[in-house]
């Protein structure tokens, strides 16, 4: 059970750190472990915490980290994720499964459509305060964030991507320092309600470090990279729709 954790958290780590929504497979592991939902919930926030700073350290020692503009996108979604923490244990699962699975389904159509945004070698992003709408949609993804880790990381790398104009290497570096500033929060959060097991949590967040670390010197070494990215953006997007709209009517 133990080796299963850790491996489990790798490849959550390469996930996460190339794609998103590693939670995807990080919760229903930590439930085949024994924690209730809800501790799990929170349990999983340990590893996404250790796997963003690990590969944050790494993409900034391989010179491939950009961070500029960041913080537009950081505050909004940060204010957001403490929103939904608060009420991790209120909303109702059906009705957020529902609505992430939509979500993952234009979010498929938008990366399936457009596939020369995610190849741009540089950002074509305007300086100053990007468009209202954009940093609502951010506030939004920090909402879903502070709930359920599950599938964010996919909305944030297509927001600044596909909305902002980032390259996909520089929205990857971007989407890590996001998915740390409001993850720590939560994690403070759900730990202050005794909702985190932190041997599982530990042991988890060695392995997806380990991962982070993999896949941010993979971003920083192929030459391909970024067609790769977009391939396992895709398959993780078709894995979310079959979690959160096929299975429950299983």
């Amino acid at each position: 059970m133990l080796a299963l954790a850790l491996g489990g958290g790798v490849l959550a780590g390469v996930i996460n750190t190339l794609a998103g929504s590693g939670s995807l497979v990080t919760l229903p592991l930590l439930v085949m472990l024994g924690l209730p939902a809800p501790l799990a919930n929170g349990t999983n926030r340990v590893g996404i915490v250790f796997q963003c700073a690990s590969g944050i350290l790494t993409m900034r020692q391989q010179g491939t980290l950009q961070t500029q503009g960041s913080g537009w996108f950081i505050a909004p979604t940060l204010l957001g994720a403490i929103l939904g923490a608060m009420i991790a244990t209120t909303l109702n699962e059906q009705i957020m499964n529902l609505t992430l699975g939509v979500l993952m389904v234009i979010m498929l159509a938008v990366t399936l459509l457009n596939p020369k945004q995610w190849l741009r070698e540089e950002s074509e992003r305007e300086p100053g305060r990007p468009a209202w709408w954009l940093l609502g949609l951010f506030f939004l993804m920090g909402v879903h964030g502070g709930f359920l880790q599950a599938g964010v990381g996919v909305m944030l790398l297509l927001g600044l991507v596909m909305g902002a104009k980032f390259s996909l290497v520089a929205a990857n570096g971007i989407k890590l320092l996001i998915a740390l500033s409001f993850s720590a929060v939560a994690l403070i959060m759900f730990a202050f309600n005794d909702l985190v097991y932190w041997p599982f949590g530990l042991l988890m967040a060695a392995g997806q470090a380990l991962g982070a670390w993999l896949a941010a010197r993979f971003l920083s070494h192929s030459t391909h990279a970024k067609v790769w990215v977009r391939r396992l953006l895709i398959g993780v997007i078709v894995v979310g729709i079959a979690r959160f709209l096929v299975w429950p009517l299983l």
